[in-house]
């Protein structure tokens, strides 16, 4: 009965598969000839026989060792197009699934709010706490320009307009005409895909990846974001109405795009004043033109409706001279208010937007100020009776100004702290403070910092002379100085560190701010302030052991004690997945992550702090992916707090954000964990607390060891790695403004995490995402059934576990060590072939044998089945891109470097990321 009721669910899916398909068929036939057409229909045949088990695994690499580059091109095109195709139909079947859902009045998902609500109603937390916990709540998906993206937005744009098509398509029968035409018009798209290019010719230039991060807000995230603030403020304070909550909005984006420089020569002063100025462009914009609608649909008669001296009061303004309008009062306010917020953009922008006025209108101070203007003409249409009216059009005005204010999202700035070294030493060298300050020690280097973080005076003019990479990074900070003048404090939150591993690396950051004046020292009466806050980033497995201690030792330094002090006690922190996993594996780096959280809120709680902490999430569960509410349940009680910000990544932008249902679900799941975890005891161990940590302890240790003597022990594994994955390629795949390491060199740990985890996905071994875990399971249980027994009892009992345990399922079951053994034949040295790739698999087959162990099932995708139908319809046509990528390499690697055979390397690894549905 199951199989019956699960094979009538998927029916409709299977028939969008092959409609598109066939569409797909036809245009290829069309415009690529019989014979093209016949090769890549054998090939899809004999890859469904390999899954059926009916041929040997060489049969699709026999068919396609000798083929043609010129034939081999509209293959591998053919079958990404194919994916990009089952991607699309697979959104659609969640959609019908939820909508299935929806009218059979069964229970939300656990990841909605409507879930969360029922969780606090069932528990009754007290509103005093309530309210002390969510004091300064806030959630931010923080959008990047790392370059995992890998298709181009011409690809992106067809998609959607299939994608409505065919939503369109399921409202008609075969017989209505409407039904032909929609097919025709999806002919059409599928013909336009077919016919462009699925890769760039160049690298994305920083100022397109601006653009393309500022282009989610039109989509969803300016109707999406204020929508969920207002809900979850209406439905919190509807259960503790004796508390003011949420005071501003809790959803509050922000962006890397232009700010983070760590290891991106291509990000100046310029470009920080583009991406803060385009943002607050965009947010003023969608303000104005909201007014303009507004001032359309307020028609109301002052001879038919009360006024509030207060309104009379702002339409006297006289902006409009119109006698049609002279009994308009709600139009002249509003025409009034768009005259000032034009002489703000004016200010702000050097050039009034589309739909403002040009008149001399005093400027608003900030967003403050026109949020009480627009209040104003709230409180007098609520007085008049017409509250149905304002809860429309000037309700969502008034929100989006709330939460976007004018400058739309906070960007962070982010420096390596190598270079902070650098320019410190090279400022008081020059100030004659001291001459060799790299030669200090670190307690002499706090000593001096702290000194000069205590006087107001800057080190340098205006006319030093300085190197070039010290008058880059002051022109940097001074654009972030001039963006907080022009469009708010909120424009530039924070300054990360990367590789953050001293208090003086967080002392160097905070006198580049004083310098470029936006942090204040103070004096004996006055206190120190700094808009912009310093966040360490603790990155690899040490700095993570270390982190807790370098805050409470930067918070015992009184000049930065006091700064953080006049923040509100606010510190955030960043935790850094991707090169925690690329250090010390999966398993290490998980619970690496999880101690330092523990570590921090212990230290937020002696020195009585407000912590905040920031994950430094990726696409990838190599790098910190997988479902976001899951992990955020998964953190450590205390950890969250109301607060909790993350990076959005690559392809999981468009993923997550491109189409305003689904942007919906994936925003209101950030905020239904973080209030659960506030709010609830989510982490369900309690007296065995301790005796799990002591276990997970033993545990990332015995992983690590394993990792280790893969990675950064076995001699010439780093041969094999590039001998075996198309990591030198991925430099040439042109997905964003950002170089593949962060300087010239080939080793590991220099290289850029994305490469290293792309790498690996496109060979199918998936190696960061669950190797060492299998052995440090095998080696502690050893023959102790008692221990399996209290790893399967963790299991079910602890989110952070079960987090771990899914994840790493989820990647084994997108591995494949029979694809991963035609890449291995890529390696010349026989014997290191042998070698790694033994090892590799033997962890494997480990690792699979002890998940099943301590979850109880032999089934990967037991608790996902959603990505367990997605693998079963879509692994087959990842075959052939496996295949050809394998046979382009031999051949590149054999001194063929013609631009068709590295262009259809370039094709497969695009069609591969886009079948696996990340990236890096």
């Amino acid at each position: 009965m199951r199989a019956d009721r699960i094979e009538t669910a998927t029916a409709p899916l299977r028939d969008d598969i092959r409609f598109l398909g066939g569409i797909l068929g036809d245009t290829i036939r069309d415009h690529e000839g019989a014979d093209v057409f016949d090769l890549i229909e054998r090939t899809r045949v004999e890859a469904f026989k390999i899954r059926r088990s009916e041929v040997e695994r060489s049969a699709v690499a026999d068919m396609l060792r000798d083929v043609d580059i010129t034939t081999a091109i509209p293959v591998i095109r053919a079958f990404s197009h194919f994916l990009l195709l089952a991607n699309l139909a697979e959104d659609l079947q969640r959609d019908r699934r939820r909508a299935v859902h929806l009218a059979a009045g069964e229970p939300p998902q656990d990841s909605s709010l409507e879930a969360t609500y029922g969780k606090l109603d069932a528990a009754r937390p007290d509103g005093d706490t309530v309210a002390e916990l969510l004091a300064d709540a806030l959630v931010s998906p923080v959008i990047t320009a790392h370059p995992t993206e890998t298709r181009r937005r011409t690809i992106f744009d067809v998609q959607s307009r299939i994608t409505e098509l065919m939503r369109r398509r399921q409202r008609y029968a075969e017989h209505e005409p409407q039904y032909a035409e929609i097919e025709t018009d999806i002919r059409r798209q599928v013909l336009q895909l077919w016919r462009a290019a699925l890769i760039r010719l160049a690298r994305l230039r920083i100022q397109d990846e601006i653009e393309v991060g500022l282009r989610y807000y039109d989509l969803t995230l300016f109707d999406v974001i204020p929508r969920i603030n207002d809900q979850v403020r209406a439905a919190l304070r509807a259960r503790w109405p004796e508390h003011e909550l949420l005071s501003r909005p809790i959803l509050r984006p922000g962006s890397w795009i232009g700010g983070d420089r760590d290891g991106n020569p291509n990000v100046t002063a310029e470009v920080v004043h583009r991406a803060t100025h385009r943002a607050g462009a965009v947010a003023l914009e969608r303000h104005l033109k909201s007014l303009v609608e507004l001032e359309k649909s307020l028609s109301q008669s002052a001879r038919l409706v009360p006024i509030t001296p207060e309104l009379a009061a702002l339409a006297a303004a006289d902006f409009d001279d119109s006698p049609q309008r002279a009994d308009e009062p709600y139009r002249r306010a509003i025409r009034a208010i768009r005259a000032r917020l034009s002489s703000s953009a004016r200010r702000a922008l050097g050039e009034i937007p589309a739909d403002g006025i040009d008149v001399p209108a005093q400027p608003y101070a900030g967003p403050e100020e026109l949020l009480a203007d627009l209040n104003t003409v709230d409180a007098c249409m609520r007085a008049s009776g017409d509250g149905l009216l304002a809860d429309d059009q000037l309700a969502a005005l008034r929100a989006a100004v709330e939460t976007f204010g004018f400058h739309l999202q906070g960007l962070d700035m982010r420096q390596n702290s190598e270079m902070h070294e650098q320019v410190a030493a090279e400022l008081f060298a020059w100030a004659g403070v001291h001459s060799d300050y790299a030669s200090l020690d670190e307690a002499q280097r706090v000593e001096l910092l702290a000194a000069e973080l205590s006087t107001r005076r800057p080190l340098v003019g205006p006319n030093a002379k300085l190197s070039e990479l010290a008058t880059k990074e002051l022109a940097v900070v001074r654009a972030a100085r001039t963006a907080l003048d022009d469009l708010g404090p909120d424009t530039v939150p924070n300054y990360i560190i990367s590789m953050c591993t001293s208090v003086s690396d967080m002392l160097e950051a905070a006198l580049l701010l004083k310098e470029a004046g936006i942090l204040d020292p103070g004096d004996a009466q006055t206190p120190p302030s700094s808009p912009v806050g310093v966040v360490p980033l603790f990155e690899t497995i040490e700095d993570l052991r270390h982190g807790a201690e370098i805050l409470s030792a930067a918070l015992e330094v009184p000049a930065y004690h006091r700064l953080v002090t006049a923040r509100g006690m606010a510190q955030e922190v960043m935790l850094g997945y991707s090169d925690s996993n690329k250090d010390g594996g999966y398993l290490a780096a998980n619970w690496a992550l999880y101690r330092a959280e523990l570590d921090l809120v212990d230290t937020a709680r002696k020195t009585g702090i407000r912590l905040r902490l920031f994950h430094g999430r990726g696409g990838t569960v190599g790098r910190g992916g997988g479902r976001s509410y899951d992990a955020i349940l998964a953190q450590p009680a205390g950890a969250v707090r109301g607060s909790l910000r993350l990076t959005e990544q690559g392809e999981v932008i468009s993923t997550k954000y491109a189409e305003s249902g689904t942007a919906y679900r994936n925003l209101e799941a950030l905020v239904a964990g973080t209030l659960e975890s506030t709010l609830l005891d989510v982490e369900g161990l309690g007296d065995a607390a301790e005796p799990a940590y002591e276990i997970l302890d033993e545990l990332a240790e015995l992983a690590r060891q394993a990792y280790a003597r893969l990675v950064h022990e076995t001699p010439g594994f780093v041969e094999y790695f590039r001998a075996s994955t198309p990591v030198a390629e991925v430099a040439d795949l042109n997905l964003g403004s950002r170089p593949a390491s962060r300087k010239p060199t080939s080793s590991v740990s220099d290289l850029r995490a994305i490469p290293w985890v792309m790498a690996w996905s496109q060979s199918r071994v998936m190696l960061p995402g669950w190797y060492g875990t299998g052995t440090a399971f095998a080696q502690w249980i050893g023959d102790d059934p008692t221990r399996l027994a209290t790893l399967a009892d963790l299991y079910r009992r602890w989110p952070f576990f079960q987090t771990v345990m899914s994840n790493l399922a989820q990647v084994m079951a997108k591995a494949d060590m029979d694809i991963a053994a035609s890449y291995a034949g890529l390696v010349p040295d026989e014997t290191l072939r042998h070698t790694v790739f033994g090892m590799i698999c033997d962890e494997f087959t480990r690792t699979a044998r002890m998940h099943a162990a301590i979850t109880g099932t032999e089934e990967l995708l037991a608790d996902n089945a959603a990505l367990a139908e997605s693998i079963h319809n879509r692994f087959p046509y990842l075959e052939p891109l496996n295949q050809l990528q394998v046979e382009l390499l031999r051949r590149r690697r054999a001194g063929d470097d013609s631009e068709l055979v590295e262009r259809g390397i370039l094709l497969t690894m695009n069609g591969l990321a886009t079948a696996l549905r990340n990236s890096g």
